[in-house]
């Protein structure tokens, strides 16, 4: 009986031990901090990388990045479910107007900056095309590549969709021009593609097709065309020094949204990725760094 008691005693202890183990571990796992980042497709690849070498300096951090469109970053910030918004394009009037509502203070943080490249397929031989020239293909005004200088065949359309941020700026300063008072619009044969990788795979496989694309994810097997601002002027193509020169005219600044200026962790974060390790990775994924 001595024995038998001693065994209960041992086993007792053993449990307390073990369930005293684990709850420590449950309580390490629950200390373990999450910034949720969410928003524009663009700058989804940078954001995760970004997160992946962060996660690197600080461990017991976690990035959670996930896109859907600036559009779907920014309603998220408005609607207090993401620490960082991220945006290929500036925050509109409207959104600042729900975000007052909603007792969110927007504060912007440019963060990189990008091209969009209009693309076309490799048997194509049009080489340059003006922006005017570009808006009247998108707006509808022409439909045949040998109105531009290529064969005689349909021009297919490509964009992405509306929710995109990229969508947004190529039709406010690209097909619009710049004109803010101008109501153009895409022409309703426009294909609209969820991703860039979309659009990509349909320009390579597209004889006809024209589309437009943030310069870190162009690849080699499509054909980018120079552009000119106005007929006459020089063309040029998208690239890191041509951007920063201001020579490309279709060139834009990349931004994470925060509520109010950032703070604690999300401040480190971003200010990590202001200094040269983050912007070293944002010339390495094919964007232009800050500096």
């Amino acid at each position: 009986m001595r024995n038998l008691g001693l065994l209960l005693l041992l086993s007792v202890l053993v449990l307390s031990a073990c369930g005293s183990s684990a709850n420590a571990q449950s309580s390490t796992a629950g200390k373990q901090k999450t910034i949720e980042d969410i928003g524009s497709d663009t700058i989804v690849n940078l954001a995760l990388a970004w997160a992946e070498a962060y996660q690197k300096v600080q461990p017991d951090l976690r990035i959670s990045v996930s896109g859907g469109g600036s559009g779907t970053g920014i309603a998220a910030l408005l609607n207090k479910t993401t620490d960082i918004a991220n945006a290929s394009r500036q925050i509109t009037d409207q959104e600042k107007a729900d975000a007052q509502q909603n007792g969110i203070d927007p504060h912007e943080i440019e963060i990189a900056r990008d091209a969009i490249g209009v693309i076309v397929n490799p048997t194509n031989p049009v080489q340059q095309l003006t922006l005017q020239q570009i808006s009247d293909i998108y707006s509808g005004k022409i439909t045949n590549w040998k109105d531009v200088g290529g064969e005689d065949r349909p021009i297919v359309l490509l964009s992405r969709e509306s929710n995109s941020g990229t969508h947004v700026f190529f039709l406010a300063n690209v097909v619009r021009l710049g004109n803010s008072k101008d109501k153009t619009l895409f022409s309703p044969d426009t294909l609209l593609l969820p991703s860039s990788e979309g659009i990509m795979a349909e320009v390579r496989q597209n004889p006809n097709a024209i589309g437009y694309d943030g310069l870190g994810y162009i690849t080699p097997d499509v054909k980018t065309v120079a552009v000119a601002p106005k007929a006459g002027n020089a063309f040029v193509k998208p690239s890191v020094e041509t951007v920063n020169n201001g020579t490309y005219p279709i060139a834009r600044p990349l931004f994470m949204y925060t509520n109010g200026e950032p703070t604690g962790d999300v401040k480190t974060y971003i200010d990590w990725i202001l200094g040269p390790d983050g912007q070293k990775i944002v010339g390495q994924l094919g964007f232009v760094p800050l500096k």
